[in-house]
């Protein structure tokens, strides 16, 4: 690597570094007033606050990640440009493509340190922040789990077992709901095939009932339809936040080959690659957010102070126009793929273009 590169890539990271630490820290002074109420109220200790925060920190870079890397590549070109070295360098000769490939070297290495904070940090700080806020905090245990495409609850008085692959509605597939006794003797098993909750009731369809006789001997009824007065409601079966997040980028993939509808399967592929993808933000925001730079100090003389606030209203345009097209493919409406590429391709397209055009 030559000493010009050295000198580049040195003011990439220095400046990556300033950058994380200014937003982590206003990031973190703002979530500290929204949630320091509920601390006290809940009366936890000081200590246990300070370590909520402190294994937010990872989250919260994560989230920052892409406006980090775009922010970064931006001001550390416009330091250059604002000290005449920019300009210098393209005097002498240096090609702007050579000036511009240590910070997408930068980029791409902070890239790869976010997916390896994915796969071995995230998932271990998520599910104890998770634990401190809902648990702790809060006092929402969470009453079961969720494996291999369906999910397990401890109820007050029997165990639920169902696959739900519309979270936001009230209906489960392959339902189940059993009660025990001394001994953990099965008393009861109601199965059906569907199950709809609503005021009323739950209510199932085409299913039966067993029910403890004497000793080993039970009774099985078929129903086509009926009511049960089970006590919990859908609203019981509490989950923590985030619950993606608390599983490593290779349980994550692996999630997308476990799952027993086609609308599981799709929200497991949207999980995955819009994780991906999320994390890949920062290259085409960056690809566009250098020559938006340029562009602005080539016609107005500036550079920072116009470049800056155009890169962050860029990156938040990018993650709504993500946002909504992970929320459409999570409903089938758009493939997962073209969900979790679409914006690179349009980002890196037109960055790589105007690049070119400006000499890169």
């Amino acid at each position: 690597m030559t000493l010009l590169n050295r000198y580049i890539l040195s003011q990439f990271v220095r400046t990556f570094f300033i950058v994380t630490v200014g937003f982590l820290s206003l990031y973190i002074l703002i979530d500290f007033f929204e949630k320091i109420d509920k601390f006290l109220n809940a009366d936890k200790s000081f200590g246990l606050i300070l370590q909520f925060f402190i294994l937010s920190t990872p989250f919260i870079i994560d989230m920052l990640g892409p406006i980090l890397i775009l922010l970064a590549g931006v001001i550390s070109l416009g330091v250059l440009s604002h000290n005449n070295e920019l300009t210098a360098m393209m005097a002498s000769g240096i090609h702007m493509r050579t000036i511009i490939n240590p910070i997408l070297i930068g980029a791409l290495l902070f890239t790869m340190l976010f997916l390896a904070m994915a796969q071995w940090i995230l998932p271990r700080t998520i599910a104890a922040t998770n634990t401190i806020w809902y648990e702790d905090v809060r006092g929402k245990i969470p009453l079961g789990i969720y494996r291999n495409g369906r999910y397990y609850y401890k109820g007050k008085e029997g165990f639920y077992s169902f696959a739900r692959p519309w979270p936001k509605k009230n209906i489960f597939l392959d339902f189940s709901y059993s009660s025990w006794g001394e001994k953990h003797k099965l008393m009861t098993l109601v199965s059906a095939k569907k199950a709809e909750w609503n005021e009323t009731g739950w209510h199932l369809s085409d299913g039966q009932v067993q029910t403890h006789i004497n000793r080993d001997k039970y009774l099985t009824s078929i129903f086509a339809s009926q009511t049960f007065p089970f006590p919990e409601e859908p609203e019981s079966f509490f989950i923590p936040e985030y619950q993606a997040a608390e599983l490593p980028l290779t349980e994550m993939f692996q999630a997308m080959y476990k799952q027993e509808t086609e609308a599981e399967t799709v929200v497991a592929q949207t999980n995955f690659y819009g994780r991906i993808s999320y994390t890949l933000l920062g290259i085409p925001l960056l690809l566009l957010g250098l020559p938006v730079l340029l562009i602005t100090y080539k016609k107005w003389g500036k550079d920072l102070s116009v470049a800056i606030p155009v890169s962050c209203g860029m990156a938040f345009f990018a993650w709504g126009i993500w946002g909504a097209l992970q929320s459409l493919a999570k409903v089938g409406y758009v493939s997962p793929i073209l969900a979790a590429s679409l914006i690179h391709i349009i980002f890196g397209c037109s960055g790589f273009f105007l690049l070119r055009k400006q000499g890169g």
